[in-house]
């Protein structure tokens, strides 16, 4: 079964992008901050990050610099949510490391069509 993380500090947005992973019988991980995030990436296996910009102790920003530190993380496909939605927040989150990025709230359809995208196909 594919695993994907959640990162948010917000618990009801987590509860959402997680609901509807798990609708897709996905393994669901969540983390309230990038810290956190990077603390679980080293006990299990991650095949996607769904990930906020925004969050106290890490940001979304530095979360994906440090996954990408990790060889088992170098290639792990990686959104980006976030409320965050300048040209210039796009052009950072691609900088960083993220794979697709998008505004919240994220349409049900929409993260499930990345999911099946970067996990299913």
């Amino acid at each position: 079964m594919k695993s994907v993380m959640v990162v948010d500090d917000s618990k009801t947005v987590r509860n959402y992008h997680s609901s509807i992973l798990r609708a897709m019988e996905f393994n669901v991980l969540e983390a309230a901050n990038g810290m956190e995030a990077l603390e679980k990436s080293l006990e299990f296996t991650v095949d996607l990050y769904v990930i906020d910009v925004n969050m106290p102790v890490m940001d979304g920003y530095s979360l994906i610099v440090n996954l990408r530190k990790q060889p088992q993380n170098k290639l792990v496909p990686i959104v980006m949510v976030t409320t965050q939605g300048s040209e210039e927040d796009k052009i950072s989150s691609y900088k960083t490391g993220a794979n697709f990025f998008e505004t919240k709230p994220i349409k049900p359809e929409k993260l499930q069509a990345y999911a099946t995208l970067l996990l299913l196909s």
